[in-house]
C-alpha cells in the first residue's frame, strides 16, 4: 500500500517482490512513492489501513505436509507436484507458489509493515488518546506479534527456555526502516520472543471488539487465545492457564464446537465444511481468508493426493485409530475416499473456494477461509498447561470435555485412566522395519516430563493426541512435532494401503525442523541477504528456475 511502502528497507522489499510482481527494482520501487503517512489521519483510515494487516499467505499447507498427517502413496502416483515433493521430503524449498515459504515471509513482512506504519500513524494524532484508538492500537500491535510468532515457528527451531538465546530468531520489525543501507541481521530466538511478549502484553489491556465484522480482526477473545497459545510455546504454563481462562470464561461447554448438532445438518462436504468456518459459532474466534490449496488436498478430491492422510494413518495414529474412548463414535465421522491412486481418509473442514479473475477462461485464486483461533485448541492448551503445573485432575476435567463434545460418549477421564490406557499402547516406529505406526510417539522436549509411563508423559500423549485430532488438516501437528521432539518417519505406502519401506526419518535434533531461509531473501547479493538456517548437506540447485513473478499469476479452474 502506498501509506507503507516507502518505509520499507531494501530487505522487505525484496521480499515483496515477491507477491508485487509489477515492481522493476526495490529502489525505484522506494523512490517512486511518497510519504503518505500523513493520511493516515483519522480513526476511520486507521481501521481501514489494518484490514491489510492480516496475512493471505499461510503456512497452512507446508506446515501439515511436513507432520506426520501424510504419507507417501509411491513413485507411480502422478498427483503431486515439484514444490509438494520438497515440501514432504523437507527439502529447502526452490518452488515458488502461493503458500511457498518464499510467499509466506514476504507476506509476513508485509504485514508486519502495515501494523507498524498504524502504529506510528497513531502516535503522531498524539497517541492512543480515545477508545476506539486504543483498540486500533491493541489489534495492530497484536498482528505484528502474531506475524512474528508465525514466522519464528516455520523457519526457527522450536523455543527452548534452556537455549533460546543461543538460537537463530528472525528478523524483527518494530518499526517502518528508511535507512536503505541497513542490512537485516537475525537476533536470538529469545530476543524475538521477548519482543513478541511485549507487544502481547501492551496490547491485551487495550484489545476491544468493536469492528463491524469483530471475526474477521483480533478481538478480545481471540486476543486471549493467541497469548493462551504464544506462552504455552514460551514455556510459561500459568500464564497460559490465566489467558485461556479469560478466554473461555466460566462456562466452557457453552463456547466449543457444537459436534452434536453439526452431526444434524445435511452430510455433504460443502454444507460441513461451510460451516466449520461460519463467524457467528462461539468456537470461532478468529478467521482468516487464505490463497491455499487446503479444500482441495483435503476435501473429497484427487488433487495432489500422492502424500495423504490415508486410511493407515486414520486407523492407527488419530481420528479411528483405538483410543481411550473405546467403541463410542465421533459425532462427525471421517470419510473415505479410495480409488486407484488414492487412499484419503478426512474430516469435512475447510471449503474450497475459488476467486475467478477471468470467468470464460476459467482463472482465478484457490481459496479457503479457516479459524486462527477456536476455544477447542485453547481449551487443549490449557489442559496441556494444567499437566505441567501438576493439576493433573483440572488437566482431565478439560480433557473429558474436549472429548464428550466431540466424541458422544458419557465416559469420564481420570489421571490414573490415562495413564493406564496410555501405558498399553505400544510407542510408533518400533517394529523391525522401523514404519508402524500408534497413536504414541516418543517424546523429547527441552523441559522436564519425568519418565516414559509415568503420569507427566501419558497425561501428555493424551493432550497431544487429542490436539492432533482437533487440528488435522489445519498444519498445526507441525508446531507439537517442533516442541516435542517428536520424530517422524517417511515410509512409503505399498498397494495394500500398509507401510512398505523406510525413506527417511526427521530425527529430534534434525536442523530441517526450521524451514530454510527463501533462497531470495538469502542470496540477496546487492545487500548481503539474511543469514540462512543450518543445513547437515549443501545447498540444492535451483536449476536455473527463475522464482520471481509466479504468486500470484493466476491458474486454471482444477478439473473436479
Amino acid at each position: 500500500m502506498k501509506t507503507t511502502s516507502k518505509f520499507f528497507n531494501v530487505f522487505v522489499c525484496c521480499c515483496i517482490t515477491a507477491t508485487l510482481i509489477t515492481l522493476a527494482a526495490c529502489n525505484d520501487y522506494l523512490d517512486e512513492l511518497p510519504d503518505n503517512r500523513t493520511e493516515l489521519n483519522s480513526e476511520d483510515k486507521i481501521e481501514k489501513l489494518l484490514v491489510s494487516a492480516y496475512f493471505t499467505n499461510d503456512p497452512l499447507f507446508v506446515c501439515e505436509f511436513m507432520s506426520d498427517n501424510v504419507d507417501d502413496y509411491g513413485d507411480n502416483n502422478p498427483n503431486t507436484n515439484r514444490f509438494v515433493d520438497q515440501v514432504y521430503a523437507w527439502q529447502d524449498v526452490t518452488e515458488a507458489n502461493n503458500e511457498s515459504p518464499e510467499n509466506f515471509w514476504a507476506n509476513c513482512y508485509d504485514r508486519i509493515s502495515v501494523a507498524n506504519t498504524a502504529l506510528e500513524a497513531i502516535e503522531e494524532m498524539g497517541g492512543a488518546t480515545t477508545t476506539r484508538l486504543q483498540h486500533l492500537r491493541a489489534e495492530a500491535l497484536l498482528c505484528r506479534a502474531y506475524a512474528h510468532f508465525m514466522l519464528a515457528n516455520m523457519y526457527c527451531q522450536a523455543y527452548r527456555s534452556t537455549d533460546a538465546s543461543e538460537q537463530l530468531g528472525i528478523v524483527y520489525m518494530d518499526h517502518t526502516p528508511t535507512d536503505l543501507d541497513e542490512n537485516p541481521d537475525r537476533p536470538s530466538l529469545a530476543y524475538v520472543y521477548e519482543r513478541i511478549d511485549k507487544d502481547i502484553q501492551e496490547a491485551l489491556p487495550i484489545v476491544g471488539s468493536d469492528y463491524a465484522v469483530p471475526k474477521y480482526h483480533f478481538n478480545e477473545r481471540a486476543a486471549y487465545a493467541f497469548a493462551a497459545r504464544f506462552y504455552l510455546y514460551y514455556e510459561k504454563w500459568d500464564k497460559v492457564i490465566t489467558y485461556a481462562n479469560q478466554c473461555l470464561g466460566s462456562a466452557p461447554k457453552a463456547m466449543l464446537r457444537d459436534w452434536a448438532y453439526t452431526a444434524t445438518l445435511i452430510q455433504a462436504w460443502d454444507a460441513i465444511s461451510q460451516h466449520y468456518i461460519d463467524a457467528s459459532l462461539n468456537c470461532n474466534l478468529m478467521m482468516l481468508t487464505s490463497y491455499s490449496y487446503m479444500g482441495l488436498v483435503f476435501g473429497p478430491y484427487r488433487y495432489l493426493s500422492k502424500y495423504s492422510h490415508g486410511k493407515y494413518l486414520a486407523e492407527h495414529e488419530d481420528g479411528e485409530a483405538p483410543n481411550i474412548w473405546g467403541d463410542d463414535p465421533f459425532y462427525s465421522d471421517m470419510h473415505t475416499y479410495s480409488a486407484t491412486n488414492l487412499d484419503k481418509t478426512i474430516f469435512w473442514k475447510l471449503p474450497y473456494l475459488f476467486e475467478y479473475v477471468d470467468a470464460r477462461a476459467g482463472t482465478g485464486y484457490y481459496r479457503t477461509v479457516y479459524p486462527a483461533f477456536t476455544t477447542d485448541e485453547c481449551l487443549l492448551n490449557r489442559a496441556e498447561a494444567y499437566v505441567l503445573t501438576g493439576q493433573y485432575d483440572r488437566a482431565a476435567a478439560d480433557l473429558t470435555l474436549w472429548m464428550q463434545n466431540i466424541i458422544n460418549t458419557t465416559l469420564v477421564l481420570t489421571p490414573d485412566d490415562i495413564q493406564e490406557f496410555y501405558n498399553d499402547v505400544a510407542y510408533s516406529y518400533e517394529d523391525e522395519a522401523g514404519i508402524e505406526s500408534t497413536i504414541k510417539k516418543h517424546l523429547h522436549p527441552s523441559f522436564d516430563i519425568g519418565e516414559e509411563g509415568g503420569r507427566v508423559e501419558t497425561m501428555l500423549q493424551c493432550v497431544l493426541g487429542f490436539r492432533r485430532i482437533e487440528t488435522l488438516q489445519a498444519g498445526m501437528r507441525w508446531y507439537d512435532i517442533k516442541r516435542y521432539g517428536i520424530e517422524i518417519v517417511r515410509r512409503v505406502m505399498g498397494a495394500d494401503g500398509k507401510p512398505l519401506r523406510r525413506t527417511d526419518v526427521l530425527t529430534k535434533d534434525d536442523l530441517r525442523r526450521a524451514v530454510q531461509i527463501p533462497l531470495r531473501i538469502r542470496h540477496n547479493s546487492d545487500h548481503g541477504g539474511v543469514t540462512p538456517n543450518p543445513r547437515d548437506t549443501s545447498e540444492p540447485r535451483i536449476d536455473g528456475k527463475d522464482l520471481s513473478g509466479e504468486s500470484f499469476n493466476p491458474i486454471t479452474t482444477p478439473k473436479l
